[in-house]
């Protein structure tokens, strides 16, 4: 999947690609004051959008050029006749000269300015205009009082281009971040606010992107953003002579004693994606129970690594390790797999024998990893992989020669030489033992069906995420199983059909 084919819409950048577009901008502009003037137009305009009754403005200015975003938003506010007051700390009078120059033309215009956190606020709707971009670290004493105060406040919370407290690059939110009511993101998509914590920090998004076209990048996006109605770019309407034989054999080997129900959820996801055939090699016990339960899928018990050769050579893709586990039937049905040169997914217990052993795979392997399967990978820690999720993305890659898949809020999809893709899809019901099992049957399906595989981790993450939206929509996310995104995957993995 060529990064031409991304809609332009959909490019995510980070600060240091903002920071140069910025400068650049500002040059060709002739008056770097100008884009300052346009983001705090721009701010206003989304206030009145969101809250065209509020009356009472408080606006939170830091010492940067975000602050500075700030004073223009306040003294439009003043101009229009509401009443708005700047409140910011005693150490963070403006230090740019476009954030001085800011402050002055609002102080010159009467506005107020009060140095203290002190609460509670009068006030209709809180700006966060703190940090922006410019924060790379937790926020000191006093500030983080201030951020308590703005999240402890009743009123709505506008944040100017990021929530203070929150990474622009790679999703982490520090301790605190304002949690923010909406954000209004100034002339591009951030990496950071679409992943990871970042996600409970941000609100809804809106973009301004202050009149300037993409002639203002001169470095590529650091990742692309999918959305529920991309899917149609890969799943097209089958041709009327089609077979199973044509549709892809998808083999599923897992569920060891207890785990059962993982094998059955992996084998009935790729019938549901639209494999033509889907083997499952199992322990003995679990063959009736999956027959019973599944009848179009045709397991086999399989007790040692003999037993697996012939549906391992007749598979188009292998999805290994849903209920896996790590004993010694687990590890013989890995090491047939990890051998067999056949197009390989793996998931849970396959990921943690992979990481007692680490080894380069195949590139068109795909790993699915969740954070702190990654971290095993990685010989790391959980936390440090959400501190940056693009970079851990990107590490796994590296040393894994593979696709890779990292799950969690903002599911990030890779490869060596493809670009970072993130998930615009998917909700907190979905954090349930077995919606794993489901993803991976999910994209050996469609690795089946012919798509290579960064294209069938990057498809599957979206075709599973969505179905986890549509099925929640329909009857909550708390109590959401993985069985209830069987219907939805087989609605959206048509997607011509659906808008006929």
């Amino acid at each position: 999947m060529p990064t031409a084919a991304f809609p332009s819409d959909s490019a995510l950048y980070d600060a240091a690609a903002l920071r140069a577009a910025e400068a650049r901008a500002a040059q060709q502009l002739g008056d770097a004051f100008e884009l300052m003037r346009r983001a705090g137009a721009a701010a206003w305009r989304e206030l009145l959008r969101r809250w065209p009754q509020a009356q009472r403005i408080v606006v939170v200015c830091g010492p940067g050029n975000n602050g500075g975003d700030g004073y223009v938003l306040a003294m439009h506010a003043r101009l229009a006749g509401r009443t708005a007051q700047v409140l910011r700390l005693p150490a963070h009078a403006p230090r740019s000269d476009l954030a001085r120059r800011a402050a002055q033309e609002y102080a010159a215009a009467g506005g107020p300015i009060s140095e203290h956190a002190g609460a509670p606020w009068q006030a209709d709707v809180v700006v966060d205009a703190l940090f922006g971009i410019g924060l790379s670290r937790a926020p000191d004493a006093d500030a983080a009082l201030l951020i308590e105060a703005i999240n402890t406040q009743s009123a709505p919370v506008l944040a100017l281009d990021v929530p203070s407290g929150v990474d622009a690059d790679g999703g982490a939110a520090y301790a605190p971040a304002v949690v923010a009511t909406a954000t209004l993101e100034f002339i591009a998509r951030k990496s950071g606010l679409r992943t990871g914590a970042a996600l409970d920090h941000v609100g809804e998004i809106a973009l301004a992107d202050l009149q300037l076209d993409g002639d203002a990048f001169d470095r590529s996006p650091r990742a692309r953003l999918l959305h529920a109605g991309d899917l149609g770019r890969w799943l097209a309407p089958r041709a009327r002579n089609s077979h199973k034989g044509r549709n892809g054999r998808v083999l599923c080997i897992g569920g060891d004693y207890g785990s059962g129900g993982a094998i059955v959820l992996c084998a009935h996801s790729a019938l549901r994606s639209g494999a033509g055939l889907v083997e499952a090699i199992t322990q003995a016990e679990h063959v009736a129970p999956l027959l019973a339960r599944l009848p179009e899928a045709m397991p086999r018990a399989a007790g040692n690594a003999a037993d697996v050769q012939d549906a391992l050579a007749r598979a188009d893709a292998v999805a290994l390790g849903p209920g896996l586990g790590q004993g010694e039937w687990g590890r013989a049905m890995y090491a047939a797999a990890i051998e067999a040169a056949r197009p390989l997914l793996l998931d849970a217990d396959a990921l943690n024998l992979l990481a007692q052993q680490p080894r380069r795979l195949r590139g068109d392997s795909v790993l699915t990893p969740h954070p702190g399967e990654a971290a095993r990978l990685l010989g790391t820690d959980t936390a440090q992989v959400q501190a940056d999720r693009y970079a851990a993305v990107r590490a796994l890659c590296d040393r894994y020669g593979c696709v890779v898949v990292l799950k969690g809020a903002g599911t990030l999809v890779a490869s060596p030489q493809d670009p970072v893709v993130v998930i615009a899809a998917g909700n907190p019901g979905m954090a349930v033992g077995g919606m794993g099992d489901v993803l991976s049957g999910t994209i050996a399906a469609l690795r089946a069906q012919g798509l290579e595989a960064y294209d069938a981790a990057a498809c599957g993450a979206l075709l599973h995420s969505a179905a986890g939206d549509a099925a929640a929509q329909e009857g909550g996310e708390r109590g959401l199983l993985p069985s209830d995104l069987m219907p939805w995957l087989r609605r959206l993995a048509n997607p011509q059909e659906n808008h006929r």
